[in-house]
């Protein structure tokens, strides 16, 4: 009979990962548990997503703000730092700055507007035409800012990230100075010490402020790239990636998940024969319309894979096919139409008319924000995602 159903996800649900637990053996274990339980079999190509976050649970991969002070300390000395460029999140960042401030002996705080980095707004971009200001060029005080927004809540949280960022600072006696900007080089009227904490665009600035005049620079993936004091630490990615655990710890991005994956992978070969896609996961990318913000807070979707995930879909569109290449046939002669021309494409389509709309992103991408999306960031209580189906085709 021929199969009705493409795609299934699942949710998995499986024990709270602790510091130490054998976090191969209990992913293992949990896919064959459910499968047994819920009467589905495994097959060659299905996919097992692990969230980072009990990834680095299970490697007690965390640090304190006095580890993170001390990292910081030993950087940029007795220096005033200019922290440019943050995400508004307690979550992602309150933790860290605390640790930077710990660590300083002067903070000028430089935001960007009217949102950070991954969507979380200031201001709505319609005030800034209203008041005249150009986000572009004109680099304000705090007191200009407020003179022309006021005091302004989250959409979401109900926190003034202002007040709320500047006020950790001040907790640890160290003054803090916020300015705003979208411009890396207006840091460098304040200080030449920079320490940048952007995600995605941080390579880039980095080089603004290097080629301009500023003498110390370093990023949140320098900070805690080595274990301090004993702490956990990420060799690449430092403390991006990186999560709230307590007012006065963080938790990593995963160390080393290539060889937890890999193992996966081979674990349940052993047990069932079949080779299944394995990989660990952080935020998916996807842009919620009411807040704006684009969930990717992490420094990449998927951290480890296994090579089945390399690459990008190469898939045409059925609607296209349809309307264009077989618009005089229906029914079974279109079935029939269609099915030959996929079983017959090229490896290579890109650029071609059949695949408009196809939207070719990494399949780690793809699956990971698939994976986010199921698994949630609450109480769900399904940290391992289980994907059946997702190589498959109309033809198949």
């Amino acid at each position: 009979m021929e199969r009705v159903v493409g795609t299934v996800v699942r949710g998995l649900r499986g024990p709270i990962i602790h510091d130490g637990n054998d976090i191969v053996k209990i992913v293992v274990d949990t896919v064959l548990n459910a499968a047994e339980v819920e009467k589905y079999s495994i097959e060659d190509r299905d996919i097992i997503s692990i969230t980072e976050s009990i990834v680095a649970r299970a490697q007690g991969n965390y640090a304190t703000v006095d580890q993170i002070a001390t990292d910081i300390a030993s950087k940029f000395g007795d220096d005033t730092i200019g922290v440019v460029f943050p995400i508004l999140s307690r979550n992602r960042f309150s933790t860290c700055l605390r640790g930077i401030s710990k660590g300083a002996k002067k903070v000028v705080l430089m935001l960007s507007y009217p949102s950070d980095e991954v969507g979380n707004h200031l201001v709505e971009i319609d005030e800034l035409d209203d008041k005249g200001v150009n986000p572009w060029t004109d680099v304000l005080s705090e007191q200009e800012f407020r003179s022309h927004f006021g005091y302004k809540k989250h959409t979401f949280t109900g926190i003034d990230y202002i007040e709320h960022y500047k006020s950790i600072v001040e907790e640890y006696g160290v003054e803090c100075e916020v300015i705003f900007s979208n411009n890396a080089k207006s840091i460098l009227d304040y200080t030449k010490t920079v320490l940048n904490c952007d995600i995605h665009t941080r390579f880039r600035t980095k080089k603004i402020l290097k080629a301009h005049g500023a003498k110390k620079v370093y990023s949140l993936d320098e900070i805690l790239t080595e274990s301090v004091d004993g702490s956990g630490f990420n060799e690449t990615y430092g403390l991006l990636g990186s999560n709230k655990a307590t007012d006065n710890s963080v938790k990593l991005f995963p160390r080393n998940s290539q060889q937890i994956v890999d193992n996966i992978q081979k674990g349940i070969k052993e047990a069932t024969g079949k080779t299944i896609e394995v990989m660990v996961y952080g935020d998916g990318a996807f842009k919620d319309p009411v807040g704006k913000i684009w969930e990717l807070a992490d420094p990449v979707v998927s951290p480890a894979y296994t090579p089945g995930l390399d690459g990008v879909p190469s898939e045409v569109k059925l609607k296209y096919l349809a309307d264009n290449n077989f618009s005089d046939l229906q029914g079974e002669d279109l079935h029939s139409a269609i099915s030959d021309f996929i079983k017959n494409k090229n490896a290579d389509l890109v650029g071609t008319n059949e695949t408009q709309g196809t939207t070719p992103r990494q399949l780690t991408d793809l699956v990971g924000s698939l994976s986010d999306l199921t698994s949630g960031s609450g109480d769900k209580g399904t940290p391992f995602v289980y994907i059946q189906g997702y190589f498959d085709n109309f033809t198949e």
